[in-house]
């Protein structure tokens, strides 16, 4: 059997126009993301604050949009009071979430700080666990506020005289998970959650704020924890949040490279109980969609716990290091087209997390930094992926593996840049045995031309990246044709494409 798949991309079949900040990252305090992560002032590579300018680069080329703070689990038994002012003044804490002390060398001004040499805004998350209204209003008034008050001026004394103006907040982190710090039933954390919106909303109207949703899909409460949230929530805040990860535990890459249509089963859920309780309502307001933490984690699992149990409550020690493979690099290319695929409503999303942590970048505490495999998707993404996503009208053969029936072998969609009059298709072939012929005919563009054809294949679907060697990296490729606006060729088997067209200068 020919393996075929067939798209048509029209310039008038639009979803939407893509959000920036759906390329969106991560930095919590777990792990090296921070110390020896972002922040390493003994480090030949620091600057004068003491953060890793390889690190910066590395992020500047990703050209991340938007980076959550400081949590993840962390967030719910945060004090941000102990990460500001004199270092020296500085007490360390107990960090419940992750069986670590937090120095608290590195805090929210430091961060925000990092954040504008790094070129990104900042999403800060308050603690709904252990804390509550009050003290998510006092971070509001520090970071936000221009007025002769408590926590304005007490920024003020600490060297920051203008306020950051911080736009999105999220209510906490993942409240509906036993394993969290203070975690909450769906009625405890509605209310909570609707009282502390209201709140902050007082205090500053232009911000937007992020509500809790279940903690990924195979909650017990899903979704129901959604619509009884919601039910208090909904008026008050303008996204509701999604967090999921995959892993490939049993080592079945075909279906291991078939969990995106979980995703998109997820997004659609969501999307069905936000949109009943806008009816419920009889609201006119469509709430929005925060995927913000998504990648894949499993490598780390069985090296973390025993780290928590031979060496508890120590600084900064090397969890969540998950070293990716190139079969991660095509699941992470995979999630990343489900979210385009709904960028009508999926506004932001953070590929959680940026550095050493589950992330894209690694670094080495005596040397350098390097690219993770799951980093060329992602940059791909980033910067070829802005613009108005485009409906992927498609064709494919199929095939099932252990726990997915008809599974389309090709998963693509479009972009198109009016700005830069570009379109880029992005496509993953996740059929681990055949290569498939692939055309796809624009509609709509006239006189465009191939720019370049992108492709990252490897015949070792375990490949990895070192600091000292890039296995698994792209290269443009010249196997195709372009004949009356049909683009042809041959993907190859378990490869990320990107088809880049523009207009003919």
């Amino acid at each position: 059997m020919i393996r075929k798949a067939r798209m048509i991309v029209d310039k008038e079949y639009k979803i939407d126009e893509v959000d920036d900040k759906l390329f969106g990252s991560f930095i919590e305090h777990l792990g090296r993301a921070v110390y020896t992560g972002i922040y390493q002032p003994d480090h030949p590579m620091a600057d004068e604050e003491g953060f890793r300018k390889d690190v910066i680069e590395l992020v500047k080329e990703l050209k991340v949009p938007i980076v959550r703070y400081p949590g993840g689990n962390f967030v719910s038994n945060y004090f941000w009071e102990d990460g500001v002012g004199p270092k020296e003044s500085r007490n360390p804490r107990l960090d419940l979430a992750w069986t670590t002390i937090e120095p608290n060398l590195f805090g929210l001004n430091e961060f925000m700080s990092w954040a504008k040499k790094a070129g990104t805004e900042v999403m800060m998350a308050v603690n709904l666990g252990t804390r509550g209204v009050a003290d998510a209003c006092n971070l509001l008034e520090y970071c936000n506020i221009d007025a002769n008050s408590y926590y304005s001026n007490m920024r003020k004394a600490h060297g920051y005289e203008k306020p950051y103006g911080i736009k999105y907040w999220c209510l906490g982190n993942e409240m509906d998970g036993p394993w969290q710090v203070g975690a909450k039933t769906a009625k405890e954390y509605g209310r909570l959650a609707e009282e502390t919106a209201k709140a902050m909303k007082m205090i500053d109207p232009s911000i937007k704020l992020v509500s809790c949703g279940s903690s990924f899909k195979d909650m017990p409460t899903f979704p129901e924890w959604e619509a009884i949230t919601l039910e208090h929530t909904y008026d008050y805040v303008d996204y509701i949040s999604l967090h999921q990860y995959y892993g490939n535990r049993g080592n079945d890459t075909a279906d291991y490279l078939a969990m995106s249509v979980d995703m998109e089963q997820f997004i659609e859920t969501v999307i069905a109980a936000s949109d009943y309780v806008k009816a419920k309502k009889r609201s006119r307001k469509k709430l929005m969609l925060s995927f913000d933490e998504w990648n894949v984690w499993y490598h780390s699992n069985d090296a973390d716990n025993q780290i928590k149990e031979r060496k508890p409550w120590s600084v900064a020690p090397p969890l969540l290091e998950d070293i990716y493979n190139f079969e991660d690099a095509l699941l992470v290319g995979l999630m990343l087209i489900t979210l385009l695929k709904h960028a009508d409503r999926v506004k932001m999303a953070c590929l959680a997390q940026l550095v050493n942590v589950i992330a894209p970048i690694m670094t080495d505490e005596k040397g350098g930094a390097w690219r993770q495999t799951i980093f060329y998707p992602f940059l791909h993404a980033s910067s070829y992926g802005r613009g108005i996503a485009l409906h992927p009208v498609i064709q494919s053969t199929k095939h099932d593996t252990s726990n997915h029936e008809d599974v389309s072998d090709v998963e693509v969609v479009a972009v198109y840049n009016p700005e830069y009059e570009e379109v880029t298709i992005f496509a993953v072939n996740r059929n681990i045995e055949h290569d498939v012929n692939f055309t796809s005919e624009l509609r709509g563009f006239k006189n465009y031309e191939v720019l370049e054809y992108i492709v990252m294949e490897n015949d070792d679907m375990k490949a990895v990246n070192t600091l000292s060697s890039q296995n698994v990296k792209p290269e443009s490729k010249t196997e195709y044709s372009f004949d009356d606006g049909i683009f042809t060729t041959d993907m190859k088997k378990c490869s990320w494409n990107v088809i880049r067209l523009g207009l003919k200068k």
